[in-house]
């Protein structure tokens, strides 16, 4: 594999483009490098390229891995995020992309008082409304921001996130970008707020995410190649279908932790 910072010039080169296209500035583009099931030497490897932002899945990877990392990086959620892990999400992220219902934007609002957090939040769109995929619906999210601006006094929402369903060809993506982009206009317009992150776009389709608006691209095989294939985990799973104990049941690269609030 060519060495990261090769690709990572690259990989810039494409979103400057992308942004030419859509007459933006690629300084409103940010790449979000996605390093769930690998080690914290990729995290390392990382920030030494000049990536400032992690992403990760699943808080009980996080648990493990930011500690054993570099210092620097800011720590992005990107998962879906249970109600029962929200304190030590609070405890080790920056930032949350998947707010995806109005019981956790409450939930989050909650422990956030009792441990003096003020956090910083997107709200996930499910905009294809494929049932396999977390997120509220289009139609849900100006109540949710007027409930959180109202009731939810610790929270900051920074603006709305989305994924596309798979496809093969990256063209398939930009009606559900451009949507997400829209709605995202339309909830700035009618609550005279600011929105002004998007994180949409992946590995195969960051370019047109970008055309579309997007701020964040959250990026991962195209940066650091295909993920540690999964080992048979020896301990029985909990509800994230993670490890309970021993080693990461991706990578081997550290231990995972049941974690409750």
């Amino acid at each position: 594999m060519r060495p990261l910072d090769e690709i990572l010039s690259a990989v810039r080169g494409r979103i400057d483009n992308a942004c030419r296209r859509a007459g933006r500035d690629p300084a409103e583009v940010e790449i979000v490098a996605v390093t769930k099931t690998h080690g914290a030497e990729v995290v390392k490897e990382a920030w030494e390229a000049g990536l400032s932002i992690v992403g990760e899945n699943k808080v009980q990877e996080a648990a493990w891995k930011k500690p054993a990392s570099v210092n620097g990086p800011m720590w992005h959620l990107i998962g879906h995020l249970q109600s029962n892990k929200v304190r030590h999400a609070l405890e080790l992220f920056d930032f949350i992309h998947s707010v995806d219902t109005v019981k956790l934007a409450d939930r989050i609002d909650f422990i956030a008082d009792e441990i003096g957090a003020q956090p910083h939040v997107l709200l996930e769109v499910n905009v294809s409304g494929e049932k396999s995929k977390s997120g509220m619906a289009p139609a849900d999210v100006r109540p949710a921001l007027e409930h959180i601006m109202s009731s939810c006094p610790r929270i900051t929402v920074e603006g709305l996130m989305t994924m596309a369903p798979f496809s093969e060809n990256p063209e398939d993506s930009r009606p559900y970008f451009r949507r997400l982009r829209e709605l995202r206009d339309e909830c700035e317009k009618s609550l005279g707020i600011g929105l002004p992150r998007l994180s949409m776009g992946m590995s195969g389709d960051y370019e047109v995410a970008v055309e579309e608006g997007a701020t964040w691209v959250r990026l991962g095989t195209v940066l650091f190649g295909e993920r540690p294939k999964a080992k048979a985990a020896s301990r029985p799973a909990d509800d994230d279908g993670s490890s309970l104990g021993g080693l990461d049941s991706y990578s081997g690269a550290g231990p995972t932790a049941k974690i409750l609030d």
